[in-house]
């Protein structure tokens, strides 16, 4: 786009109306404090959690008209104007999607020749048909009889027994990856058959009937390894039928026994809603009763996943208790409530009681030795927690302490903190990066395999969770010639792009990728006059709207697509505007105009209105709405910068 013009917009101070925005959102946020001192928003993506409910319930033969009436609901409301269901809001459809969605109307009993269906129906044909959808979508439809389980990548149970040096290891990918595959594994060994007691099927999506189709495994990458991997896949499906099935019995005890030791209560598998629900699958194929300890208590949590609404219900993927608490502790401290004030002190008090530090988990094949001491996403998944919550969990613990005289308080997020870094400094990689929830998870080989079509089977390091960790460094004071920053400092600065902005891999995108570099590096006390810096401050000033806010697509996750925009969002104009003032520009009329786009920005209660889609899960698969996201950083932006002005500072010393 052009550059903002150039007219000369007058500061703005913190004047009646910033206050009154900043004490009204404050006020509405703090209502919304459970009695225990947590915060937790809705969490939700695209359409194929939904669906996948529904497919899921009648995978099981457990149809249940009355929620599925709401999700149906819900499923109509999201289609989009091409017919399809797209991946975020008002975005393009997406074959997968829209087959996933389509397929659990007509279970629930939309009939074929209503108009919304013949409309989804004409999208996905011309998108190529269901033959097109990836493979977490071909499974599904395998699972139903749909198509043959050739159109299936060959991933047997069987490699839970592959040594670790063998080129494929579970420990080898990510941790959302290991949780969703393992009951997967099992699920593609036995090959069972959806109940799906109405008999309903799709025969109408495909160009040419699905058993005689030729051709459903494309080279995910294009890379000449990926056409060896697609030929290796033809042999290992030619070998299947001589799989001794004494290695496949063991194979699944193991898998079992993995999926036993992490279920996690009724906070899931993983915690995440495919791995739960594969989970359930897997149960059920291998005779367990529904009233079986394992089988109800995985069933529970992915009921306790739904958001029933009075005329719709949908289906998070997961919960976000913890980061929703904590960003909201610093969004609320930034508005100048102290470490001792009763509502940050019940906040920190939930915080502590939920830091992993008894459990080892998958991440320590990795670092063994290493203490626990992170904190996980959601209410509990002590297996797996983040760097990228702990960092910032630890960011929030310091700023509340400051305020706390010596005594059992400041003691308690005293040893919280310190246990929480040396786990997060222990989860450095070599190449002085950090990855969320693994360290040298970078077997890259591992993407060209049919199975990881969707691009997201690994952990690498990402600028925006180094970025947290090395803000939260700077933040505690760490010197920037310790090892550890000096590693990460010269890692983040080498992932920056050509135009002055880095990637963002949890939120959209750039915009997120940069505030969080630019906060890092004001921490940790980087010159911020230097060229890298400022070549970071023109690309946000650049990429500035007309309102004055800031918007960018989710398609900016495909690299011919980068600068694509969006209409300004408040959690995108809060990020640009936090990055700015942490470069030092709290008196620039970009800053300004921001400031005044959020203040004159429609609100209602704690959040403002945003309804389009500003965090990812996996770049150009899935993508993410936070509703805490459009409450808590304009709230913190607008009072950092009251803050600022106030103050009358113009260095940022918080990590974050």
């Amino acid at each position: 786009m052009n550059a903002p013009s150039a007219v000369a917009w007058p500061a703005v101070s913190w004047d009646d109306s910033l206050d009154r925005t900043i004490e009204e959102t404050a006020a509405a946020l703090v209502r919304r404090q459970s009695a225990d001192g947590h915060f937790v928003f809705e969490l939700e993506a695209d359409a194929t959690i939904p669906s996948e409910y529904i497919l899921l319930n009648h995978y099981l033969g457990t149809p249940d008209e009355s929620i599925e009436r709401k999700l149906t609901c819900y499923l109509r409301d999201t289609q989009g104007e091409d017919g399809g269901w797209p991946l975020y809001h008002r975005g393009e459809a997406h074959v997968s999607a829209s087959v996933k969605a389509y397929y659990a109307l007509k279970l629930a009993g939309d009939p074929v020749d209503a108009p919304h269906m013949c409309r989804a129906r004409d999208r996905i044909l011309a998108l190529g048909g269901a033959a097109r959808c990836n493979v977490f979508t071909r499974i599904a439809l395998a699972l139903f009889g749909q198509i043959p389980w050739r159109a299936v990548p060959v991933m047997r149970v069987e490699v839970m027994l592959l040594p670790r040096w063998f080129p494929f290891h579970m420990d080898k990918v990510s941790y959302w990856s290991r949780t969703v595959m393992v009951p997967l594994l099992i699920l593609y060994s036995l090959k069972p058959q959806a109940r799906n007691p109405r008999g309903v099927g799709i025969a109408e999506l495909f160009t040419e009937p699905a058993d005689q189709v030729r051709r459903y495994h494309v080279n995910p990458t294009g890379h000449i390894l990926g056409d060896v991997l697609v030929g290796l896949d033809t042999v290992a499906r030619m070998c299947e039928p001589f799989f001794p099935r004494f290695l496949e019995r063991r194979a699944i005890a193991k898998a079992l026994d993995f999926v036993a030791e992490r279920l996690n209560g009724e906070n899931g598998l993983g915690a995440i809603f495919p791995a739960m629900a594969n989970a359930v699958m897997a149960f059920d194929a291998l005779g367990y009763a529904p009233d079986h300890p394992w089988y109800a208590t995985a069933r529970r949590a992915l009921d306790a996943l739904l958001v029933i609404e009075k005329d719709r219900a949908w289906c998070q993927p997961c919960l976000s208790p913890v980061w929703d608490t904590a960003l909201a502790a610093h969004a609320l401290m930034e508005t100048g409530l102290a470490g001792d004030d009763p509502v940050i002190a019940r906040t920190m008090t939930w915080l502590e009681e939920r830091q992993v530090l008894d459990v080892t988990g998958d991440w320590a094949v990795q670092r063994p030795g290493l203490r626990p001491g992170g904190w996980a996403f959601q209410y509990a998944n002590p297996h797996y927690p983040d760097v990228d919550d702990t960092a910032v969990v630890v960011m929030a613990l310091d700023r509340a302490r400051r305020d706390l005289p010596p005594g059992e308080k400041r003691n308690g997020h005293d040893n919280a903190i310190a246990r929480g870094t040396e786990w997060t400094l222990g989860m450095q990689c070599r190449n002085g990066g950090w990855a969320a929830f693994d360290a040298e998870n970078e077997q890259y080989h591992l993407n060209h395999i049919p199975f990881a079509d969707h691009g997201a089977l690994l952990d690498p390091p990402t600028a925006d969770v180094s970025a947290r960790c090395l803000g939260m460094l700077g933040q505690l004071g760490t010197l920037r010639t310790a090892p550890a920053m000096e590693r990460g400092l010269d890692w983040l600065r080498r992932q920056q792009e050509a135009d002055g902005s880095w990637f963002g891999r949890w939120g959209t995108n750039y915009i997120y990728g940069t505030w969080s570099a630019l906060n890092a590096f004001a921490a940790s006390g980087e010159d911020m006059s230097a060229p890298h810096i400022r070549l970071s401050v023109v690309y946000l000033q650049n990429r500035q709207r007309p309102d004055g806010g800031w918007g960018e697509e989710c398609a900016s996750y495909w690299s011919h697509r980068k600068n694509d925009e969006q209409d300004s969002t408040p959690s995108q104009t809060a990020w640009a505007l936090l990055g700015l003032m942490a470069a030092g520009e709290v008196e620039s009329a970009e800053v300004a105009r921001g400031v005044r786009f959020l203040l004159s920005a429609p609100r209602q209660g704690a959040r403002w209105e945003e309804d389009l889609f500003t965090a990812v899960g996996f770049p150009r698969v899935f993508y993410l709405r936070y509703h805490g996201y459009a409450a808590y950083f304009p709230l913190w932006a607008l009072a950092r910068y009251r803050t600022l002005k106030r103050g009358n500072r113009r260095r940022v010393d918080l990590g974050i």
